[in-house]
């Protein structure tokens, strides 16, 4: 929520010097900042007029004895849907698996990034925010990935990663189109590492999360004195990012007059800070990211169109979730590994109700909903897998689609024991593949049972004679009719 159009933002601390810090990396942002003491004034400030318009809560964890989590409990029980993020001092991950447990929403580490919390406060107010599930601790699991890394086995994603692949060796832009939460910051990693820069820096602006009168100065920098509040030389993101690439994710968010400026540098590779007596050359490979159309954004006057060609040498789409859901396996499988190895979690299985579960799920946040699906269930969890009662709000959502509209067209079309075998399982609970002989099996006792014990139906749709039917019924202890 928010009062006059201003998102508030409610710090419980009740040191002085770090009221000040937040409150002013939050008015960057565009956020009035109000303070309440300790739990007690919080509570009591959740029925004021300011309380009732709060979009966020930002809870510091002053000192170890504090019962954070039990302060979170009580404000999730009276605002089930306020976002309630932790700082603490104590860089630790069980600290902030207890506060999810609890129902925190995000985790910051002291002392904290300017970029990061500005980033956390841009969640709270976005599309992907009201979800229903968690976000993860996207500091703790990011990594940097090559082309081999990046799951996805469809073929309109393969052909996008195709052309990242050709288009990393060289040094034009790119530009990366599609959703929130497909996976676009993936690529642009990925062309990066594959790119003769990769011993270099990349360096990511979020155009988004800018405050539009700091925007010039975040990526082109300023001497200081150059304008009022300019205590300090700033260098800026283009200057950092010299002989190494630069990510703009959310161009399309940039402010037009940013935009010319934007195009000189790609024009003449010379930035000019604000201030500055002199142009500096710099050696910097752009790749631009947008969850917008451009070419929409240059018919409604919100983006340049000469801009447009300069990064649209080389342009890809990242397609969502919903038209490859067959990638879905194999993106749990990838994203659960990286879940497993964080302190305070384990590796867990995923049985195939909730996997035939996630893939019934239409995805409106795409991979990165995914993930913080299964980071929310892998925190929760009691048991030693993942079932569909460890994804209530995706039971919940797909319970009240079918109630009221049919499901995804991929999937109201296929028959239910498709959806049924598409859950086969290919991991252990331990990570490691199951035998081959183990999968085969399975997927010949679905056969059998999807086509009603027609032996030759089953061998034609197999692709195998019956006598190699029969044989392998026999090698695997399978009664025909299962």
């Amino acid at each position: 929520m928010a009062r006059d159009g201003v998102p508030m933002l409610m710090l419980i601390d009740e040191e002085p010097a770090q009221r000040r810090l937040v409150s002013a990396l939050a008015a960057r942002a565009g956020w009035r900042t109000i303070f309440a003491n300790d739990g007690d004034m919080a509570i009591a400030t959740l029925g004021t007029q300011d309380g009732l318009g709060l979009a966020a809560v930002l809870l510091d964890q002053w000192s170890p004895g504090y019962d954070a989590a039990g302060l979170i409990r009580e404000l999730r029980g009276r605002r089930p849907a306020l976002p309630i993020m932790i700082l603490t001092a104590h860089n630790s991950v069980a600290i902030a698996v207890e506060a999810m447990r609890a129902g925190a929403t995000d985790y910051l580490a002291k002392p904290v990034a300017p970029e990061r919390l500005l980033a956390a406060l841009n969640a709270t107010v976005s599309q992907d925010h009201g979800k229903g599930e968690l976000r993860p601790l996207t500091e703790k699991i990011s990594a940097a990935l090559s082309f081999e890394d990046v799951v996805g086995a469809a073929p309109q994603f393969r052909a996008a990663l195709a052309i990242a692949a050709k288009a990393a060796r060289a040094r034009v832009p790119v530009l990366i189109e599609g959703e929130s939460g497909v996976g676009k910051d993936v690529i642009a990693q990925a062309i990066h590492a594959a790119s003769p820069r990769q011993k270099q820096a990349m360096v990511t602006v979020n155009c988004g999360a800018i405050p539009a009168n700091l925007v010039e100065s975040d990526l082109f920098g300023h001497e200081r004195g150059a304008f009022t509040g300019a205590f300090e030389r700033q260098v800026g993101k283009f200057i950092s990012a010299d002989m190494g690439t630069i990510f703009l994710d959310e161009v399309s968010e940039m402010p037009l007059d940013a935009q010319v400026k934007l195009l000189r540098v790609l024009q003449d590779g010379e930035v000019q800070p604000i201030g500055a007596r002199r142009p500096m050359h710099v050696d910097v490979r752009v790749i631009a990211a947008t969850n917008k159309r451009l070419v929409d954004e240059i018919e409604a006057g919100r983006f340049r169109e000469d801009l447009y060609y300069r990064l649209n040498v080389v342009q890809l789409t990242v397609p969502p979730l919903r038209e490859r859901i067959g990638d879905v396996p194999a993106l749990c499988r990838h994203l659960m590994a990286r879940i497993a190895i964080q302190p305070g979690l384990r590796s867990l299985g995923l049985t195939d109700d909730a996997l035939a579960l996630l893939m019934q799920h239409d995805w409106p946040g795409n991979v990165r909903q995914l993930q913080n699906a299964l980071f929310r269930a892998a925190v929760l969890c009691e048991g030693d897998a993942l079932t569909p009662q460890d994804f209530p709000q995706i039971a919940a959502h797909i319970r009240s689609r079918a109630e009221g509209e049919p499901l995804h067209p991929r999937l109201r079309a296929v028959p239910q024991t498709h959806r049924e075998a598409a859950g086969i399982t290919l991991f252990e609970g331990d990570g490691h593949v199951r035998q081959l002989a183990e999968i085969e099996a399975d997927v010949i006792r679905l056969a059998i049972g999807h086509y009603r014990g027609r032996m030759t139906e089953v061998a034609r749709r197999l692709g195998i004679g019956r006598s190699t039917l029969y044989r392998k019924l026999a090698e695997l202890g399978i009664d025909s009719a299962a």
